[in-house]
């Protein structure tokens, strides 16, 4: 990947400023797409002379050497004390005679900007805004090669979770179990925290689990996903425990399910974000659940959970091949419980088979 980040970062160096410019990166994940993994909190100095430079706080333990210090990599400044990596890499900017300094003004603070001119009186600065973040949009086939993988370690520690006992365990304890799993399986960790709903939490898209027991008759939704070389994705799946569903909660499941279906379908190069949301908006709506569904129906992964796109009713663009999004409506209904369908997808034309499901496990009404 060393010379994927080093044609990454010409990309950026591009963008300088032809005055001396330089650009200042310190959204994590921004960093770790242009040099690959660094220390929480590093900045990444590109200039337009060249010359890039990767300035944190390593561990003192570790060697702040490996990949980064191959050949065309940036040159590592490793920092003492509390010194912040942003603030040194515009001064290292202004000392080698950048005449302005592009940085991420919505990843620094109103606070941290203010310190920043403060410490470094010379600086030009001038906003780099999202430019990073669009190009992370659209992604190479190694990247959702970890995207594959990473769905491929999800859908095991789900399906193993759903050949055990579940009645009288807690929330918690599932989570818990699942992330475990996860890391057994090969992941670097949880992509997101893992949630487990039962009962009347289920279908609540932001549940934190608590000690609430699995019951017989009982909705349960789990949302989970793998974290893996950093590329992260999303399975949400809900099941009924017991022999049988009720009929209310058939009704409520294939509701979900056909909204899920239809936004799935509406993924293809070109689509409007607004009409995946309205795909899915729309069946909703017709069954008397259109406020239930959030401000979102899905919205781009990769090195975050919740990267751009967003597919929502307001959203302004259209999808190109190659970009991974959600698809994950959900309806609540208070204090009864709910549905959550939600799968990780590649946007592909329809020559090449149209969207790719990259969270295959069954979205079959299961009693458990």
């Amino acid at each position: 990947m060393s010379e994927v980040h080093a044609a990454r970062r010409s990309w950026l160096r591009a963008r300088c400023s032809p005055q001396n410019g330089a650009a200042v990166v310190a959204r994590p994940a921004n960093v770790r797409y242009l040099v690959g993994s660094a220390p929480a909190g590093a900045a990444l100095l590109v200039r337009q002379s060249g010359g890039d430079v990767l300035l944190g706080h390593w561990d003192p333990a570790e060697s702040p050497g490996g990949p980064l210090g191959e050949l065309g990599g940036p040159r590592i400044v490793a920092l003492d004390g509390d010194a912040d990596p942003v603030e040194a890499a515009v001064a290292l900017a202004v000392e080698e005679g950048a005449g302005e300094v592009a940085v991420e003004e919505h990843h620094l603070t109103v606070a941290r900007h203010r310190a920043l001119l403060a410490a470094v009186p010379g600086a030009r600065l001038t906003d780099l805004g999202r430019a990073v973040e669009g190009r992370r949009v659209v992604k190479d086939e190694d990247e959702i090669a970890a995207l594959r993988a990473a769905a491929e370690i999800t859908d095991r520690a789900l399906g193993e979770l759903l050949e055990s006992i579940l009645v009288g365990r807690t929330e918690r304890h599932l989570a818990l179990e699942l992330e475990r799993r996860l890391v057994d399986h090969g992941a670097d960790g949880p992509a997101f925290p893992t949630s487990v709903a039962t009962g009347s939490h289920s279908g609540l898209a932001g549940h934190r689990p608590t000690d609430r027991r699995v019951e017989e008759g009982d909705f349960l939704t789990v949302r989970l996903g793998a974290r893996f070389r950093g590329y992260r994705c999303r399975i949400g799946r809900t099941f009924v425990i017991g022999t049988s569903p009720a009929d209310w909660q058939i009704e409520l499941y294939d509701v979900v399910f056909a909204a899920q279906r239809a936004a799935r379908e509406a993924l293809a190069p070109g689509a409007d974000y607004r009409a995946v949301d309205r795909a899915a908006r729309e069946v909703l709506t017709a069954a008397g659940h259109g406020k239930a569904l959030g401000p979102v129906t899905g919205y781009g992964v990769g090195l975050e959970i919740g990267e751009d796109p967003r597919l929502g009713p307001s959203a302004m663009g259209r999808l190109s091949a190659c970009v991974p999004v959600t698809v994950e409506p959900g309806v609540h209904l208070p204090g009864r419980g709910g549905v959550r369908i939600d799968d990780t997808l590649v946007v592909r034309p329809s020559a090449d088979g149209g969207p790719e499901l990259l969270t295959i496990t069954t979205k079959e009404l299961l009693a458990l």
